[in-house]
């Protein structure tokens, strides 16, 4: 997947480059990229995924 930017037409720099951050951001390419950068075993994967929800649910009881 490639991202791609171009200049318009009295743009300037800073603003090309903000537009691009925000579409790598909006893309989900970098949490896509750290998630990738060691590798979890399934079981580990598993316990994170468990660990998480249940934060989830406590911050949503809290909340209500």
């Amino acid at each position: 997947m490639s991202l791609e930017v171009s200049i318009r037409q009295g743009e300037s720099q800073e603003s090309l480059l903000h537009r691009f951050q925000k579409m790598v951001q909006m893309s989900g390419v970098l949490r896509e990229v750290k998630a990738n950068r060691h590798f979890v075993p399934k079981s580990e994967a598993a316990r994170i995924k468990v660990r998480k929800n249940a934060q989830r649910r406590r911050r949503q009881r809290s909340q209500s």
